[in-house]
């Protein structure tokens, strides 16, 4: 598919490409293609499309050019399964809406204190970002009002329904305008998706970007072994392979936590994540993987939703997904923008209808490597090359990513060229540097001030 400018679409303003142009967007996705021409026109969608395809701005750019930056209520409100995904989404929206100023767009999920996100409400917002039992909640308190809302967005419905809110999500499109823009995204199409639409949706556009990708952009590896030799194999497969940086996707939790105390034996630096900890820590190890200060992220889907790494060299899979959908999903978090990847799948031989179910999803065969060819290279496992310091201070703090490149990089700093990626969350902002001047870095931000604040800084 031949993919066409963004300055062919008539209905943008030259403020709106003129940002896209300075975020990297000059030509469409296969979604975005799709999906803007019906949706700017105020058609509603129901999109399917895999991770990393651009769909964010497939409905980011028709909600930001609805809106009415002077009428200053809630006009565009986003469902999401989990507060790392909500995050993120915001984050692309807020980049997305540069063109217009005084903006505002608001986080409401759970995990965090509901004090804050009242108080923030109040100075009132354009566009609400959240997960269905965090809005819900608003909305019984009485804190949100969502009856002016012109779009709904669901995105990854699919997980919002597998996680159980379908009562919830039923209950806060009940709270908005039966005229209003409704565009739904999800992975996959299950018979409850068809439901949803059919109870949200007026004669939506159908959208399917292909979900199967290039066996040229991802190379898959099967390795069969018993299942009490995957843990040796994954090792043996890690080291084989040479994989440094990697999501690892187990089923279980307990799985997830096993597979990440193996690794921290064999001298990786190896973050577990699943549905039982605390926010605070779950963004800790979503930021310290996506800063390449640790070698693996081992977690389970529904934990992973969210997770957005530019360049991911390598997924495994330690387990096979139950549904051959999910397969497709995790893999496509490798492999992008022109790169090439790898997929590497451990299974047992009671898993032969779950491989024969993805190979005719993808209409070929995995590659089968015989586990006897894996060969252990005993060596010295090498430090991940970024450390990542964490600041108590955050967004409501007015803190900007060049606030914190400029204390770390001022008078007896470090060169910026030490410095990676910055995170400035609602309450918390995290940095990464390299490891050589990690000691160096964390006592300068320490000693010194950012925006003549002193700030408690500390090592991840």
């Amino acid at each position: 598919m031949t993919h066409a400018p963004f300055s062919s679409l008539q209905t943008l303003s030259a403020a709106e490409l003129s940002n896209l142009e300075q975020l990297g967007f000059q030509y469409m996705t296969e979604i975005q293609q799709q999906a803007l021409p019906p949706a700017l026109a105020q058609q509603d969608i129901i999109g399917q499309a895999k991770t990393g395809s651009g769909k964010t701005a497939a409905f980011g750019i028709p909600l930001l050019h609805k809106l009415n930056q002077r009428f200053f209520a809630v006009q565009a409100l986003i469902l999401c399964p989990t507060r790392e995904l909500a995050s993120q989404v915001a984050e692309d929206v807020r980049k997305l809406a540069r063109f217009q100023a005084n903006i505002k767009v608001v986080v409401l999920s759970g995990g965090v204190g509901i004090g804050p996100q009242i108080a923030s409400l109040e100075h009132g917002a354009h566009v609400i970002v959240g997960t269905p039992g965090r809005i819900k909640d608003h909305l019984r308190k009485g804190t949100l009002d969502i009856s002016q809302v012109q779009t709904l967005v669901l995105d990854e419905a699919d997980r919002m329904l597998d996680m159980g809110f379908r009562d919830d999500i039923e209950h806060i499109v009940g709270h908005t305008p039966a005229e209003r823009h409704t565009m739904l995204f999800s992975a996959t199409y299950p018979a409850n998706i068809e439901q949803l639409s059919r109870q949200m949706q007026r004669k939506p556009v159908r959208i399917s970007v292909e979900s199967v990708h290039q066996s040229s952009s991802i190379q898959q590896r099967l390795i069969i072994c018993p299942r009490n030799q995957k843990p040796e194999l994954l090792i043996k497969a890690i080291q084989h392979f040479v994989v440094e940086h990697a999501v690892i996707f187990c089923n279980t939790k307990l799985e997830v936590e096993e597979v990440a105390q193996r690794l921290r034996m064999e001298g990786y630096t190896s973050l577990a994540l699943h549905g039982d900890l605390e926010q605070r820590d779950r963004d800790e190890i979503f930021v310290r993987f996506k800063n390449n200060s640790a070698h693996f992220l081992v977690a389970t889907d529904v934990a992973a939703r969210g997770l957005d790494v530019d360049e991911l060299p390598v997924v495994i899979n330690y387990d096979l997904p139950h549904e051959r959908e999910v397969y497709t999903h995790r893999i496509g978090r490798t492999g992008r923008a022109g790169s090439t990847g790898l997929a590497i799948s451990l299974a047992h031989d009671k898993d032969s209808f779950k491989i024969a179910a993805i190979n005719a999803l993808q209409g070929m065969d995995m590659h089968e490597y015989p586990p006897e060819k894996l060969c252990r290279k005993p060596s010295k496992v090498t430090k991940p090359n970024m450390v990542t310091l964490s600041l108590a201070a955050g967004r409501k703090d007015k803190l900007r990513p060049g606030d914190i490149l400029g204390a770390l990089t001022n008078d007896g700093g470090i060169p910026g060229s030490s410095v990676g990626k910055i995170d400035v969350l609602e309450f918390t902002a995290y940095v990464a540097v390299e490891r050589s001047c990690a000691r160096q870095a964390l006592e300068h931000l320490r000693t010194g001030k950012i925006k003549n604040k002193s700030i408690k800084v500390r090592r991840v």
